[in-house]
């Protein structure tokens, strides 16, 4: 029995009460308050899933990572499925290099994951996005085994996740638009605990997208002299 925990331990599929720091630490993700809340940043590999409406900054708060992962990996970065146009001279700015960068555009949901889980096993990315609404237990299975066998971060962009359904996956965050940047709620962690949603602010790196903050318009009312 002590050896079965033992084992069970070694593959951080048990987390003790008293265990300060059970989240394997991975990379920074660019921004200390989420590094703070991950307790580090993002998993080395494995499965990040994220819950976004489309086009509120998401991909700017994951691109500090993808730069630093492929600044480090010098492999693939792979867009899959992305509902918009993925800005190649963006990325270029960012410091990505365009002929590190593959995209695919599935025929169907099914070919997108199938897509995603061939890139991640095949060690030829070190990241791979994937817009896809539904996912099934199964299928977050595959995608984490895969992300695992491949040495590869797998983030799943989708809205509104089924109510209930808590997938198999190292990360579970939810984004929301926020003036400054973004707001980011920690909903599941491997080895620790939710967090509460807190806001990132993106001006110093996105100015230019972001709403100036709140100024204190009021004038105050000049009181008449009474003689």
């Amino acid at each position: 029995m002590n050896n079965l925990i033992e084992q069970l331990q070694n593959k951080r599929l048990i987390w003790r009460a008293n265990q300060q720091n059970g989240f394997v630490k991975g990379n920074s993700t660019g921004f200390k308050e989420l590094d703070q809340a991950l307790q580090g940043g993002f998993p080395e590999h494995g499965v990040v899933d994220i819950d976004t409406p489309i086009g509120i900054g998401e991909l700017r708060l994951l691109l500090p990572a993808l730069r630093a992962r492929q600044q480090q990996h010098q492999r693939l970065l792979v867009f899959i499925g992305a509902p918009m146009q993925i800005n190649g001279e963006m990325l270029a700015e960012f410091g990505i290099p365009l002929e590190k960068v593959l995209l695919v555009q599935p025929q169907s949901a099914e070919h997108a994951l199938w897509s995603a889980e061939q890139c991640l096993k095949s060690g030829c990315a070190h990241s791979v996005l994937l817009w896809h609404q539904d996912l099934e237990i199964s299928q977050a299975k595959r995608l984490q085994l895969a992300a695992e066998q491949g040495d590869a971060l797998h983030f799943i962009l989708r809205h509104q996740r089924q109510l209930g359904l808590s997938l198999p996956v190292n990360l579970a965050m939810k984004l929301r638009p926020h003036q400054q940047g973004i707001s980011v709620q920690v909903t599941k962690r491997k080895g620790g605990w939710p967090e509460a949603a807190f806001n990132i602010d993106m001006s110093p790196i996105w100015p230019q997208l972001t709403l100036s903050k709140d100024n204190n318009n009021i004038i105050p009312f000049p009181q008449s002299k009474v003689s």
